[in-house]
């Protein structure tokens, strides 16, 4: 099939790219860099042998977009392209809005235009808000508490109406819980543009010595050890679930939400060990105040992808943490070396 991966050349693009170039599927990348780096797409190649055309652009140039794709002509659009940092959607959140709500009605025109029907969507666990019941389903009520996760909630209900007006249409939400780790050569990983949003990277760029300590946020949840709990998930593990939801994209029709997480939840601490453990490195943390929207604990159900997309987790949090810390011992400045 012929692929057309916006925003490819980011973090989850990237490990994507390289899955589906393996399974011998026809690429287009389009990337405006502002979240990446053209690097990342040079090391995919290096390691698949594969070369595959790219466009840079705008997520919100509908222009560019349609000639992209009419030009590419693809089968599946799987879409990345995004804002996705939690608190610089509050202090921003009109780019938020234009960003990643207007460029993903940018990108569905320019798809109609180019007579392509099926998208795989970059989604979020975001937009269950504050979990009612654990784990969470994909039945769980929906709901944001920020505008990041308020644009993903958007673009979903935006995906199911232009499926119901479409009666060849299909789209596939996927909902990540939290990736981490990198490809296991160490040549592709997450790569941040200044201080780190996630915890992994923060986690590894102490243990690395580019930063400090590691602040802790909230040390009083109704957790085992007190702070937060979450989902952590292999990027490689969530690149083989867009290759699966690829396949299902193309073979049906309609929208469906499917969680993408490994339905065991670790917390802040439990990521740390298994950091020290895998680096052979102290990381130094501190405890502060909980951040407000932070939740004690959100983890996944996962069933919907192993009966829809034959997919299941592989990788545990000591694979996540050794492959990130490749990555980041053979890279310590990213892709800036």
């Amino acid at each position: 099939m012929r692929i057309f991966l916006t925003g490819g050349a980011g973090y989850i693009g990237s490990h994507t790219l390289l899955e589906v170039l393996s399974a011998a599927h026809e690429v287009c990348v389009y990337d405006d860099y502002s979240n990446s780096a053209p690097a990342a797409l040079a090391r995919v190649e290096q390691l698949t042998n594969r070369k595959f055309k790219t466009v840079t652009g705008d997520i919100r140039d509908q222009v560019s977009l349609a000639t992209a794709l009419t030009e590419f002509k693809p089968d599946v659009v799987v879409h990345f392209a995004g804002k996705k940092a939690v608190g610089e959607s509050v202090e921003k959140p009109l780019m938020y809005y234009e960003n990643n709500v207007s460029g993903t009605l940018s990108l569905l025109r320019a798809m109609e235009a180019a007579g392509c029907n099926r998208i795989v969507f970059s989604s979020s666990a975001t937009v269950y808000g504050e979990p009612q019941y654990l784990p969470l389903d994909e039945n769980h009520p929906l709901s944001a508490t920020n505008p990041y996760g308020q644009t993903k909630l958007m673009v979903e209900h935006i995906l199911r109406d232009w499926c119901t007006a479409r009666d060849q249409a299909s789209a596939v939400l996927l909902r990540y819980f939290n990736p981490v780790g990198a490809h296991d050569s160490g040549m592709i990983g997450e790569d941040p543009n200044d201080i780190p949003n996630n915890l992994m990277p923060f986690v590894s760029q102490v243990a690395v010595g580019r930063r400090e300590t590691l602040q802790v946020f909230g040390s009083d949840y109704d957790t085992p050890d007190g702070t937060g709990v979450r989902d952590y998930i292999h990027v490689v593990d969530l690149a083989k679930a867009h290759a699966a939801a690829i396949v299902y994209a193309a073979a049906h029709k309609g929208c469906e939400a499917i969680n993408v997480g490994t339905g065991q939840g670790s917390s802040v601490l439990d990521v740390v060990r298994a950091f020290e453990k895998a680096s052979g490195r102290s990381i130094p943390y501190t405890m502060a105040p909980r951040r407000p929207g932070d939740v004690a604990a959100l983890y996944a159900q996962p069933d919907k992808a192993r009966t829809l997309l034959g997919w299941d987790a592989e990788r545990d949090l000591a694979d996540m943490c050794v492959s990130a810390w490749k990555w980041q011992s053979q890279n310590p400045d990213g892709y800036g070396d």
